[in-house]
């Protein structure tokens, strides 16, 4: 079979394996992935290595070593785990990997197993054939959607050497930008936001749900807290990224000052105005509200869970007093409980990976603009660069697909890849592995 061929079957079992990460540590089985990869992998010359943090939540790295010790590396890292799904909301089977009209249907198609399936037959085919000049090694990822605590972020702190970090690439890149003129341009992940959880807390008088007259309400007290941070206007990032995501739709003059400004109106993106708004600011998303537990009974306590977002650059302290300002005069009556911190990632949108890509993509979108971009969710590119490595998302979608339709597909329902982008993508990281490592 064709290298092709081989990507879309080991593609459809991977899909079939139904390694759903609910967030709980029992979940994800990741080893049934894992032991996919390794009937894949038999008899190809690459050696492999399992790391398992938890029952069947399993990692597997396939290497092929480089014939100069010298030569840079490149990583490839695929999660194998994918997110659960609302069976009764989907028009096929979610985890049938059936093909219609062209796509190929089900749970993490896009996010992100057909990048994940690529990324293993281009590393058999290298250990096939020959030995490249710098080591290859694919990584295959348990629990990503989960933010990789049993899965990259397991390795990188418990066994950082037991692969090089130093060139990396993941999810996603690839879509294009519906430009004003109609030329063409295609992105590239190169950072991503980070994460700057918080739960925020509020008391008030307990008592009997007869008698509230004269009550200090905690239940009102988290409202008002919860509409004041609705009504937050975070300033608009100097990011040199986002600087260049609106230049690359070619808007008039007035529109482009008016967005680098932060005056700008963001429905001029369309379908990407949601994603350019993230890009560009610190995001407040308030996501649990939790008080109470009996109908006749006032509680004393409420709390407001937050996924919050910061930018490269912006610390944890930046974030709790960009609250405290929100909230004003309530400021000294909630308290913010930090949950998940971790800080924004961003690699250079240059160096030889970099120039590796571009070279690639222009082989097939020869014109197009190549333009780095910020993710506005995780990936585990972050414990590569914290690493000191470089990481980009990289894959290749056809003309037509842009990158609000790529965003549209992840977590959705009837979530698809089209064959054509599989295509794609197969034969630029054929292509760029061996412009880069020479194989």
């Amino acid at each position: 079979m064709s290298l092709y061929d081989d990507t879309l079957a080991l593609l459809q079992e991977l899909i079939r394996n139904a390694c759903v990460n609910d967030l709980t540590p029992d979940s994800g089985q990741e080893v049934r992935n894992v032991e996919t990869l390794e009937r894949f992998f038999a008899g190809s010359g690459a050696t492999s290595r399992r790391f398992e943090p938890h029952p069947g939540r399993t990692s597997i790295a396939f290497s092929v070593e480089g014939s100069e010790p010298d030569a840079e590396p490149l990583t490839l890292l695929g999660h194998i785990d994918v997110v659960p799904v609302d069976e009764a909301q989907w028009s096929t089977e979610p985890f049938g990997a059936e093909i219609r009209d062209g796509k190929l249907y089900g749970r993490g198609a896009m996010d992100m197993l057909f990048i994940t399936a690529t990324m293993a037959a281009v590393t058999r085919e290298v250990a096939r054939t020959g030995r490249p000049r710098g080591t290859l090694t694919f990584v295959a990822l348990a629990d990503e959607e989960a933010r990789g605590g049993l899965g990259a972020g397991w390795i990188a702190e418990h066994m950082p050497e037991a692969f090089s970090w130093r060139n990396c690439l993941s999810e996603t890149g690839g879509s294009h930008l519906p430009v004003r003129d109609g030329s063409d341009a295609v992105v590239i992940n190169v950072g991503e936001k980070g994460a700057a959880q918080r739960r925020l807390h509020v008391t008030g008088d307990a008592g009997h749900g007869s008698t509230p007259h004269g009550k200090d309400s905690a239940i009102a007290r988290i409202g008002e807290v919860a509409r004041r941070i609705a009504a937050a206007q975070p300033p608009i990032t100097d990011n040199p990224l986002w600087q260049g995501f609106v230049r690359a739709f070619r808007f008039d003059p007035a529109t482009e000052r008016a967005l680098l400004a932060g005056a700008g109106d963001y429905g001029v993106f369309g379908d990407l105005a949601g994603y350019a708004q993230a890009f560009s600011h610190v995001t407040l998303a308030q996501t649990v509200l939790r008080a109470g537990g009996a109908i006749n009974v006032l509680p004393s306590h409420a709390w407001l869970d937050m996924d919050i977002r910061p930018l490269p650059g912006t610390t944890q302290e930046e974030i709790d007093a960009l609250l405290r300002t929100t909230l004003g005069d309530l400021a000294e009556q909630v308290r913010i409980e930090h949950l998940i911190t971790e800080p924004a990632t961003q690699s250079p949108a240059e160096g030889p990976l970099w120039e590796a890509l571009v070279d690639t993509v222009h082989e097939d979108f020869p014109e197009a603009a190549v333009v780095p971009v910020l993710a506005t969710g995780g990936s585990d590119l972050r414990f590569a660069r914290r690493l000191g490595g470089v990481g980009y998302g990289f894959a290749l979608h056809a003309r037509e697909r842009t990158l609000a339709e790529a965003n549209k597909q992840l977590h959705s329902h009837d979530e698809h890849i089209h064959l054509e982008d599989l295509r794609l993508t197969v034969h630029a990281y054929r292509r760029l592995v061996r412009r880069f490592l020479g194989a």
